[in-house]
């Protein structure tokens, strides 16, 4: 039988690059990261992307191909003095130490301070290791010191690569015949997380005592819901209980969203990773429903920074109430969207004459500027005229919601652009 303390995803850990799953732009055939791997030439890096995607294993993987001594810390357990002790360690290698850093974006300033002249002469390489945009979590002068590497979520060709991977081993080690149904609802849980996809098999393994097994997908939906329902800040939760919170918030249910609010409250989360999705909330799935929503949750932000545990969470409580019990849109978010595929699909159009800058006697001569007229000189402070690049005349990418405020917004838009925007 597996030792049941080992979990199954340390024990598949691969070996080699070659046995690595995912994240071929990385380390796939001619890829940068490959080569340079391969040439022993490596700097300090960050690894950038969501849990269960092989940030971990990467590491290690550099570490054994490059014959250099492996340290690891997390940050939510390590501080200043650990990470001195390995520095302290590391002066003695030449230059042949790792050290490899969980969930980086944790450390405070000071902790990541800590690390600015060994990184910087070489003692360690660090690999640092975050879910959270480094440009907010990391020091400038720490991020500066470091190439940050984008990981991805694994495709479902990758994930079912590893299914059966680990559908053989439980095999082999258990003794028992495991005959996979259905694959949906793995692919379902594990939301391209790999531990997640590995925690799941092993947990309907060890839990099922038959010899035969067959694994279907109401057999996998069952027994993870019955059996993964604690927080953990660190670990694949984290990512479900913030998922549930952010759906109730957009789905105006406040009495679900402070359920979730104080579920990752009591698991010890960063009030300012909370803060932050409320930001991002207010514009995504209120936008100009309520504007004020946005400035309430900038707010929120700010005065958790100030006060800090645990007068924080009536500051997260009642934006949380407010966005949750907001009108709602979301035509900001795709009137973007629907911009940036506009502009994928035709590319870098020249900008129209009348609106173009025209700093000198030269541009003006030529025609840049010309005919422009200053919404300000006309009643109203507008006057019909073309913004677009001529091809994409009429485009409208903005649609506003049906909602009072946006309501509002079309009127006016639809009085001013007349049939040009269809409003």
């Amino acid at each position: 039988m597996i030792h049941k303390t080992t979990p199954l995803a340390e024990l598949l850990r691969p070996k080699t690059l070659d046995e690595y799953l995912g994240q071929s732009h990385l380390v796939g055939e001619d890829s940068i990261l490959r080569k340079n791997i391969e040439a022993g030439r490596i700097l300090s890096m960050i690894f950038w992307g969501p849990p269960g995607v092989g940030k971990t294993t990467l590491a290690y993987l550099i570490a054994d191909k490059l014959k250099m001594e492996f340290f690891t810390l997390s940050a939510i357990s390590s501080g200043v003095k650990d990470v001195r002790n390995v520095i302290d360690k590391a002066k003695t290698m030449q230059g042949s130490a790792l050290l490899f850093i969980d969930e980086i974006h944790r450390f405070s300033k000071s902790q990541q301070d800590s690390l600015l002249g060994a990184v910087e002469k070489g003692i360690v390489t660090l690999i640092g290791a975050t879910t959270e945009n480094p440009s907010f979590e990391v020091i400038s002068p720490l991020l500066s010191r470091c190439q940050v590497y984008i990981l991805k979520d694994l495709d479902k060709e990758e994930l079912l690569t590893l299914l059966e991977r680990a559908r053989k081993y439980m095999e082999q080690k258990t003794g028992k015949s495991i005959n996979i149904e259905d694959n949906d609802a793995f692919l379902r849980v594990s939301g391209g997380d790999a531990r997640k996809l590995l925690n799941a098999l092993e947990l309907i393994v060890h839990s099922n005592k038959s010899e035969k097994l067959n694994i279907t997908n109401t057999m996998v939906v069952d027994t993870v819901q019955e059996n993964m329902a604690v927080y953990d800040k660190s670990g694949e939760m984290h990512y479900d209980i913030i998922s549930a919170f952010i759906k109730s918030v957009r789905g105006s249910d406040p009495n679900a969203a402070v359920y979730w609010l104080a579920r990752m409250i009591e698991g010890g989360e960063d009030p300012k990773f909370i803060a932050r999705r409320l930001i991002i909330l207010a514009s995504e799935d209120i936008g100009n429903a309520n504007p004020n929503a946005l400035l309430l949750a900038n707010n929120c932000f700010e005065a958790v920074n100030k006060i800090g545990w645990p007068e924080s969470r009536i500051i997260l409580a009642q934006t949380t109430t407010y966005l949750a019990s907001s009108a709602k849109s979301n035509a900001a978010y795709m009137a973007i969207n629907k911009a940036q595929k506009l502009v994928k699909d035709t590319g870098d159009l020249s900008v129209p004459l009348h609106i173009r800058n025209a700093p000198t006697k030269l541009m003006k001569d030529i025609g840049y500027a010309k005919d422009y007229k200053y919404a300000h000189d006309f009643p109203g402070n507008f006057i019909y005229q073309e913004f677009m690049p001529e091809k994409l005349s009429s485009s409208k990418l903005y649609d506003p919601g049906n909602n009072p405020r946006e309501m509002e917004i079309r009127d006016r838009l639809k009085k001013l652009w007349g049939k040009k925007y269809k409003y």
